[in-house]
């Protein structure tokens, strides 16, 4: 008689062949990139390791046990590399299309008063809303900005052929024919802060097939993906210029800076957003003590920029009258009413909750008909709130299709890794239908 199988919560009985995995498990590991052994062999690859690993112990050198960890590794260091290619490959033909097209944008650019001087002389942060949430302050102008990436060859040993390629991309401001001579230095306060925008990293310098694993929190699923870049704090505080070339490679905690971007792309459109997190400069010691958080040993992140992407490919995304190279299709999807139909499709399960970390977190509503969660402050010590770690989401529907990418990462020292990238896609006019009402629970939405 067969043993029966438990009940699985999430198996839709519609699909009753259909394995559905709860991703939130803190048990579950496989696929996730966040520990040395996270691809299993199959049933056959073990058995035929055994049988190998026996017949060489059967000569007498007793090293059959070590053979089959070793063989065992070797196989999934070589599914690795295969989802590692594969990411690669993925996110240059379908984010980058290729190396072959370049996308123009119209940037809006945030800064939060967390870093802004209060009217009325306080200090940095001082000016809050009346929730105690930081103020988005909107820059005045928008930026003009056209982005690309390509593939270059470097040198390498290895007979993996992604091993001799790299990602590097490429931001520039538009500048049109009346405006003044590039070079020149910025002097205003607003100058320097899109100074400061352009000057931001939000990738490797030059991206490799191994960044796509979950420790460097750069991944791609769908027609989503996500991309990240960290500055690891100085451990005395000082900054002497001797790991300066890797210090960007460094996927542990704390971190002096973090910046994340998360974005969907639809056709010719594609929408991003760019957050940038510092942690503050001053010691701050009685508000740690006030707010009984962590200590200057790992300073929270506090989100100080943000940066929403709006762009297309061939032509500029705004109508304008007159203009000839705007592609007056997308104008509306790109910039119509602010907001997702009724806000987030699926809501993140940390949403509503009364706890101290919900309040770590801000929702804003975009032009395009656009919503984003975020977090505006990201405690880096291991013990704040049980270790749980932190979402942003961003709600688009750029068309026929409802999109909705969720980025989460780890909590603590290994905040710049990825826990998972998740994607729920619905159509539009059936999304306030099949809306998920469990709290961000049920796998099968």
């Amino acid at each position: 008689e067969e043993e029966e199988k438990p009940e699985n919560p999430y198996a839709d009985p519609n699909y009753p062949d259909l394995e559905f995995v709860n991703y939130d498990d803190p048990g579950y590991v496989v696929d996730q990139g966040i520990v040395g052994d996270e691809f299993f062999p199959t049933d056959a690859e073990a058995k035929s390791a055994e049988e190998r690993a026996a017949a060489v112990d059967a000569d007498g050198d007793g090293e059959g046990e070590g053979d089959v960890e070793a063989q065992i590794e070797e196989m999934r260091e070589d599914r690795r590399r295969k989802n590692d290619e594969y990411q690669f490959e993925t996110y240059h033909e379908r984010v980058l299309k290729n190396g072959d097209e370049e996308y123009r944008g119209e940037w809006t650019l945030y800064r939060t008063s967390t870093f802004l001087p209060s009217e009325d002389g306080a200090g940095a942060g001082a000016a809050a809303d009346e929730n105690g949430l930081p103020r988005l302050v909107k820059a005045r102008k928008t930026l003009r900005v056209v982005s690309s990436g390509r593939k270059i060859a470097v040198e390498t040993d290895s007979d993996f052929r992604v091993d001799g390629e790299r990602i590097v991309h490429e931001e520039t401001v538009a500048r049109s024919p009346s405006s003044e001579e590039e070079g020149t230095a910025p002097t205003t306060d607003e100058e320097l802060f899109v100074a400061e925008i352009l000057s931001n990293k939000y990738w490797p310098d030059r991206m490799s097939s191994g960044d796509f694993r979950g420790p460097q929190g750069i991944m791609c699923v769908g027609n989503a993906y996500t991309i990240c870049d960290a500055v690891p704090l100085s451990a005395d505080g000082d900054d002497d210029g001797d790991d300066d070339e890797h210090e960007h490679e460094q996927h542990e905690g704390p971190f002096a800076e973090y910046r994340a971007e998360v974005g969907i792309q639809y056709k010719r459109m594609r929408m991003r957003v760019k957050l940038d997190y510092r942690a503050k400069e001053e010691d701050n010691e009685d508000e740690d003590e006030d707010d009984d958080g962590p200590s200057s040993v790992h300073p929270p992140l506090y989100l100080r920029s943000m940066a929403v992407c709006r762009e297309t490919t061939e032509r500029w995304p705004r109508h304008e009258e007159g203009r000839t190279d705007v592609d007056d299709a997308t104008s509306a999807r790109l910039f119509g009413p602010p907001g997702a139909p009724g806000g987030l499709y699926d809501p993140p399960p940390v949403v509503g909750d009364d706890d101290e970390q919900a309040g770590r977190y801000m929702m804003v509503d975009l032009e395009g008909g656009a919503t984003l969660l975020f977090p505006h402050r990201m405690e880096q010590d291991p013990g704040a709130f049980g270790g749980n770690g932190w979402v942003t989401s961003l709600d688009w529907t750029p068309g026929r299709i409802r999109y909705q990418v969720d980025r989460k990462v780890m909590g603590g020292y290994g905040i710049k890794g990825l826990r998972s990238l998740e994607l729920s896609e619905v159509q539009g006019q059936d999304a306030s239908e099949y809306r998920p009402n469990d709290g961000g629970e049920d796998m099968r939405q």
